[in-house]
């Protein structure tokens, strides 16, 4: 469990994703390069994707931007990169939209709880201890064992919530 406890901030409307971008990448780079993995220019292009900005993405508008540059990707081998990038906690899914949206802190064993504005799109991790903790006690008492946890949170955001007459 992570000792993370403030959303990440939905982003302003004059937000520069290059930023995020380059930070995503760089810690992707080294994440791989620590744990002995390949970061394949697909899987790298995939991930570079996801993170264009921070709304949730499909499997096939990835597949279809992928197209549109002239790769040939096919759906199991876009798959294939998201499956890797999930698997090594470079990317969280988003289930209820069955979309892909970065992980703002690779590496790191933590809880995937999401605000998900339903007017911009737009996702804000959070990772609240207090949570996993509620989470792991009633499942221990239910003799349950968690083997996935994602907690979507639709809603709107405050930017959205401004802007709404």
């Amino acid at each position: 469990m992570s000792s993370l406890k403030q959303p990440e901030q939905f982003p302003a409307a004059d937000h520069d994703h290059r930023t995020c971008i380059n930070h995503a990448l760089q810690e992707a780079e080294r994440y791989c390069l620590q744990q002995g993995l390949r970061l394949t220019a697909l899987r790298r292009r995939v991930l570079e994707l996801v993170w264009a900005n921070h709304q949730p993405v499909g499997a096939y508008h990835l597949l279809e931007q992928l197209t549109h540059e002239g790769r040939k990707a096919a759906p199991p081998t876009v798959y294939r990169s998201l499956d890797f990038l999930l698997e090594h906690g470079l990317i969280h899914r988003i289930t209820s939209l069955n979309a892909f949206v970065g992980c703002n802190h690779p590496g790191l064993d933590h809880a995937a709880q999401f605000f998900i504005c339903e007017d911009c799109g737009q996702a804000a991790e959070l990772d609240d201890a207090k949570i996993e903790s509620a989470i792991a006690q009633d499942a221990k008492r239910l003799g349950f064992t968690v083997e996935k946890r994602t907690i979507e949170i639709a809603g709107t955001c405050a930017r959205c919530k401004h802007r709404s007459p």
